[in-house]
């Protein structure tokens, strides 16, 4: 696959105390390109994440995003140049309905400032968009429902909406379908194959099948590197990923 480079890290390290977490990761993604991030527990994945998203920094190298240089920039400045993410714990306001976390998510992006005497009712973009979000993670009917009161699965479906609500043009998910049972995770799946169309998609994700369904690359990490990156036949066919992550997930 050629073409433009839609992320790119850069040597990227990471300590917290004297505990190396992130030892020199290079990774490039292009754009519309779906890549899984995978490895064992500890292998540093969540925290590649949190560094290419702003919420920690790096020691050293450095994170491009459509070739800026995001890498000391702040979470909130990243997103609105174009990167959002989900988290592997949901993240949502449970005492807000559906439609209203959405709302939040996409009103920078319509060019909505802080401002106490404006109504949101008024808003009419804002409302037209966010159900149109809403419908396409299948929640029309749950739009007015409390975050906090949904089921599980749609929880994890309202936190997609939410990351895809400001049109990001790079999306990282977290475990998208951690705690799900088989046939959820399968329509996990096909909800974010077709929300992400277009989009650059880096994922962390631990179950292998929705790794192999999902994914144009996949990337393996162990003790804070990028050990191999290749495509789905190809790491499936590696032995030193074998022998460090696929036998051992099919006996966890």
């Amino acid at each position: 696959m050629t073409g433009q480079l839609a992320l790119e890290l850069q040597g990227l390290h990471k300590a917290f105390a004297r505990s190396e977490i992130i030892r020199g990761v290079d990774l490039q993604l292009q754009a519309g390109e779906r890549c899984a991030l995978i490895g064992p527990n500890g292998a540093g994945k969540s925290s590649l994440f949190n560094l290419v998203s702003g919420r920690h920094r790096s020691d050293a190298g450095r994170v491009l995003l459509h070739g800026q240089d995001i890498t000391r920039l702040a979470p909130q400045q990243i997103s609105r140049l174009g990167l959002a993410r989900s988290f592997q714990i949901t993240s949502l306001f449970p005492r807000l309905s559906a439609f209203e976390n959405v709302r939040c998510a996409l009103l920078w992006s319509l060019g909505y400032r802080y401002a106490f005497w404006r109504r949101l009712g008024g808003l009419h973009d804002s409302r037209d968009r966010a159900l149109a979000v809403l419908a396409r993670v299948g929640l029309s009917a749950r739009a007015q429902v409390a975050a906090g009161e949904l089921s599980y699965a749609e929880q994890r479906a309202l936190e997609l909406a939410v990351t895809i609500a400001a049109d990001a043009s790079v999306i990282l998910l977290d475990e998208p379908t951690a705690g799900m049972s088989r046939a959820e995770s399968a329509a996990m799946v096909a909800l974010i194959r077709e929300v992400t169309v277009g989009k650059t998609l880096l994922m962390v994700e631990h179950d292998m099948q929705v790794v192999f369904d999902l994914a144009d690359r996949i990337a393996v990490m162990d003790n804070g590197r990028v050990i191999a990156c290749d495509s789905a036949a190809s790491i499936r066919a590696n032995v030193q990923v074998q022998a460090l992550y696929l036998n051992r997930s099919r006996h966890e």
